[in-house]
């Protein structure tokens, strides 16, 4: 089975996430689309992440309907911080019967150069590129074997958008997955 590794803090999920993974698994090669909860991005700060558990709480009760898109708490037993390379490579070690690929939005790629052993991964795992506004997806010759640009919907939703709302005590039911918005109402996430 091929599967797409979608990895983010997915503070909180949120329906521009599962539109993208969606699309993927009946757009393109990928079976599954798998949201990797990441507990740290190396290369982001984490002073207004919840908790690892209650964001794969909410990743799972997201998904749960969803036969072709999973949650996964597969990092938080990897050593941390968290970089995609050994990721990926603990994953095909788990799980040799699947291949993994990679799903990343424009405004990554455009700082792929600078991930922990990014040679590696393009040289192991194939790479899905989905848009983002402002970004432009330019992927040179010879990695076109293994890189390929999404023509996905552009849905500009954003977690921080989505948290900001909460605390200035908007409504923002229509951004979430039914199961998420009563979670996050019910545990008083995001005040």
């Amino acid at each position: 089975m091929k599967i797409g590794i979608f990895s983010g803090s997915f503070n909180p999920i949120h329906i521009g996430h599962m539109v993208l993974a969606n699309f993927i698994t009946e757009f393109t090669d990928i079976d599954e689309v798998w949201f990797l909860v990441t507990p740290q991005n190396p290369l982001k700060e984490d002073t207004l992440l919840l908790d690892e558990n209650t964001r794969f709480e909410m990743t799972r009760r997201a998904l749960a309907n969803y036969p072709k898109l999973k949650a996964s708490d597969f990092e938080f037993s990897l050593p941390r911080p968290s970089y995609t390379v050994h990721t990926l490579e603990a994953l095909s070690e788990a799980y040799p019967e699947n291949t993994f690929a990679l799903i990343i939005g424009a405004d990554n790629w455009e700082s792929f150069d600078r991930w922990r052993d990014f040679e590696g991964i393009l040289e192991q795992y194939r790479i899905y590129v989905y848009p983002r506004l402002g970004y432009r997806i330019s992927i040179s010759k010879k990695l076109k074997e293994n890189v390929e640009a999404l023509n996905s919907p552009i849905i500009e939703i954003s977690s921080t958008f989505i948290r900001e709302g909460f605390t200035k005590g908007k409504d923002m039911h229509a951004f979430l997955p039914e199961s998420v918005y009563q979670y996050i109402k019910e545990k008083e996430l995001y005040r």
